[in-house]
């Protein structure tokens, strides 16, 4: 697998660093160059009058993107996101995505510093708070982490900031801990282990009302609490993970009470073999509308244990897909 992620759509480059893979710049000029290499080779980067980067990139990855690319291309050009025609719409504001020709070679077109600007839209992106919550040992904790790893696996999408808002002793530091030593990582969950206090609960709720990035996820405990409503008020939506199907409504009526949008009710399924996964018919078209009284997404989940990656659970990736599409509307 490469630390360094490469797509071809139609003219456009998708590029990205492999978020699931921790590397070195050296290690990522190499996967880069051996990646970009195997696609021109295969036929999949074919060559033409103008390829489009899109995506973040090193200084070094930039340097062997454009050599490589300009003796197949007559135009190479890079992504500005701060650039390009805005409109505003009933949706939100949305602007065209505009490339600055960084290389030229051979075309009565273009010259270096020329801009390209398509007809590919981006609208601003949404902010969202999502409350991963449900009863006591339903495996919450197991797929926040699993799902912080299915979405760093994507291209190009945002960092999925995690605020674990119970002193349980399990910070987002306690999965990768398991897997690499499972004692002194429940030796220090052990040692951070505290109560839900109001004071907790208060710096906590500050921690969600002042959270940026695109996706938050919000890890509270399994009691439906004043302290944990406190916490769970600034946020936008909510995930339910229970054990046992008959604690939803409870659940449910926690977050419709505080204004929490319910993304997904998921059945933890500890010894199942399988995954079943129900998206809501047409949800992507309309989201907005489906989550003023339904959710996305249903169905259960299994094996949610420490120490395991659960990334590739097909619930997981949905999970994943959602969220990512909810920064989109």
């Amino acid at each position: 697998m490469h630390s360094y992620q490469i797509e071809l759509n139609g003219e456009v480059l998708h590029v990205g660093f492999n978020r699931t893979i921790p590397a070195q710049g050296d290690r990522i000029v190499k996967d880069a160059l051996e990646l970009l290499n195997q696609m021109i080779d295969s036929g999949q980067i074919p060559g033409g009058k103008r390829i489009l980067i899109d995506g973040p990139q090193s200084v070094p990855v930039a340097y062997v993107l454009s050599h490589r690319l300009v003796h197949l291309y007559e135009v190479v050009a890079v992504l500005d996101p701060k650039l390009g025609s805005k409109i505003s719409t009933s949706d939100g504001a949305i602007r065209h995505k505009t490339y600055i020709v960084t290389s030229e070679h051979g075309s009565a077109e273009y010259h270096v510093g020329d801009l390209i600007e398509t007809k590919e839209s981006q609208k601003e992106r949404t902010v969202i708070k999502v409350v991963l919550c449900g009863p006591p040992q339903s495996g919450k904790s197991c797929l926040r982490d699993g799902l912080k790893r299915a979405i760093l696996g994507n291209l190009g999408v945002p960092y999925p900031y995690v605020i674990t808002a119970c002193p349980d002793g399990e910070g987002s530091w306690h999965h990768e801990a398991y897997e690499k030593n499972q004692p002194v990582a429940k030796d220090c969950k052990r040692k951070n282990k505290g109560d839900v206090t109001s004071d907790f609960a208060k710096e906590a709720a500050k921690w969600v009302s002042s959270a940026n990035q695109l996706i938050n996820i919000i890890d509270v405990g399994g009691k439906i609490t004043a302290e944990n409503k406190i916490i769970m008020q600034p946020a936008t939506h909510a995930v339910i993970l229970s054990g046992d199907v008959n604690k939803f409504v409870e659940w449910e009526n926690c977050c419709q009470l505080l204004g929490l949008k319910i993304i997904a009710k998921i059945h933890s399924q500890l010894n199942a073999v399988k995954d079943e996964v129900f998206l809501t018919h047409n949800w992507q078209e309309n989201t907005s509308d489906l989550l003023e009284s339904t959710p996305l997404l249903t169905g259960s989940v299994h094996g949610l244990k420490r120490g395991e990656d659960l990334s590739t659970h097909p619930m997981v990736q949905a999970l994943a897909e959602v969220l990512i599409h909810l920064t989109k509307c």
